[in-house]
């Protein structure tokens, strides 16, 4: 199974969850979110999987609120959302995590419980 993890090493979740695919001997490639954000098209896959546009934001970040980003959500399309996320990995929700059957954002371990059997 290939697996990549978008996370920030100063994010507290990231590190639980990159913990917790260490403890199940789950490889992975970690990839900094900040320096390399996900493509559109990792997006695309993630809204399939998760069913939600929303869960794809950090609306709980500095940037999120410094750009705004409530308001204007409501005003772009879908791709131009997507493109400000590639271009900015700090309004992507984290861990971002990817595989090629899956997807998921966040960290809540009963979630990961049901993906890594």
């Amino acid at each position: 199974m290939s697996i990549k993890v978008y996370e920030y090493k100063r994010c507290g979740t990231c590190r639980n969850a990159l913990k917790y695919l260490d403890a199940k001997g789950i490889d992975y490639t970690a990839i900094p979110i900040r320096e390399t954000p996900p493509t559109i098209k990792e997006f695309k896959f993630m809204i399939e999987q998760t069913g939600e546009f929303k869960r794809l934001l950090n609306t709980s970040g500095q940037d999120y609120r410094a750009l705004n980003m409530k308001d204007k959500v409501k005003e772009l399309s879908e791709d131009e959302v997507l493109k400000l996320l590639t271009e900015n990995g700090n309004l992507v929700k984290r861990p971002f995590v990817i595989g090629e059957e899956f997807g998921t954002t966040g960290f809540k371990e009963e979630e990961w419980n049901k993906i890594f059997k």
